[in-house]
């Protein structure tokens, strides 16, 4: 038995991980991970609420995830990894909870109505989607975690979760501590294009593949809308490759290349290069972390496996105390 905290965090396997992952969720768990008792899930079950007609891929995706999270850092010693739908409380806990939670409380959800206009091409007419925020208000209260790592737009996602954990102990019995944030600087990263990065766009750098296929997607990157040509004087602040400098540049050669590239002492093929050079140097103990473990499969669902045990007893744990809370045992 641990003294510290409990966090509670997921990502949904929707293929390999991208440096918007990286530098925005799975640096900070690393962290975390020294600090708390971390349980980290690949949330299938959410991945489900929005590709439930495309599932073919989703054994894959979800050990592509494992082997990059585990790669960038993650140590099974120190966190525990696991597949969400490997342990059946979280689904059994929704059902439960979704007996006292009003559809009211499901439909005020700001991304409810956002995503569903984002994502026009989709049937999300479902409970599933509608219910995916009390998943993730399930995922948290199995655990009785203390915190939850969240930028500020997940605020909302939180406060339910804490809403309908008052509501439970009101109800019933005590059972669920109220979760808190803990406000995580999320970056909104520059894709290729420019957009947000983001797989819906199909503008991401993917963390694990090899260094020429990254430098090759880095040059073809999009950059200042109007320098036209090497002569033009640039804009760095609207420039997404410069974005990435402010990165993982040092302060002094940032501003050399900002002020270069105002002067049109610098071109952005240079400018891209180099930051390619840069994004190799720091993803080379990751990729070679992820190479060691492909050659042993086993390795890593066998990670997963432990993981899902060590979560289980916890779960069922929780679950037993709901159940006599509500008089079901």
């Amino acid at each position: 038995m641990t003294n510290k905290k409990r966090i509670l965090s997921g990502i949904q396997p929707t293929g390999r991980l991208h440096l918007g992952n990286y530098l925005g969720a799975v640096q900070n768990w690393v962290k975390l991970q020294d600090e708390f008792e971390c349980f980290y899930m690949i949330a299938d079950l959410h991945a489900l609420t929005t590709s439930y007609e495309e599932t073919l891929s989703i054994q894959e995706d979800k050990y592509q995830v494992a082997l990059d999270l585990i790669s960038s850092g993650i140590d099974p010693k120190k966190a525990c990894i696991f597949n969400q739908s490997d342990v059946p409380e979280h689904s059994e806990l929704h059902l439960i909870l979704s007996m006292i939670t009003p559809l009211a409380w499901l439909e005020r959800v700001p991304t409810y109505k956002s995503k569903i206009e984002e994502m026009k091409e989709k049937d999300l007419g479902t409970y599933g989607f509608l219910g995916y925020p009390l998943l993730q208000a399930a995922d948290i209260l199995i655990y009785k975690a203390d915190f939850v790592p969240v930028g500020k737009d997940q605020l909302p996602h939180l406060e339910l979760t804490r809403e309908i954990a008052r509501r439970f102990n009101y109800l019933y019995k005590n059972v669920f501590p109220e979760p808190m944030e803990k406000l995580t600087e999320f970056p909104i990263l520059p894709g290729t294009d420019g957009r947000k990065m983001s797989k819906s766009y199909n503008n991401t750098i993917p963390i694990s593949l090899p260094e020429e296929e990254s430098q090759k997607i880095i040059m073809s990157m999009f950059t200042d809308p109007r320098r036209k040509t090497r002569k033009d004087k640039g804009h760095p602040d609207v420039c997404p490759v410069f974005s990435y400098h402010k990165i993982f540049n040092a302060p002094q050669r940032q501003n050399e290349i900002s002020s270069a590239c105002k002067a049109a002492e610098i071109g952005c093929v240079e400018c891209k290069k180099e930051f390619a050079g840069l994004l190799i140097n720091e993803l080379q103990k990751v990729r070679s972390k992820r190479n060691e473990l492909e050659k042993d499969k086993n390795c890593v669902l066998d990670i997963l496996a432990s993981g899902a045990k060590e979560a289980q007893i916890i779960a069922k744990s929780t679950l037993e105390e709901v159940k006599k809370a509500i008089n079901l045992i």
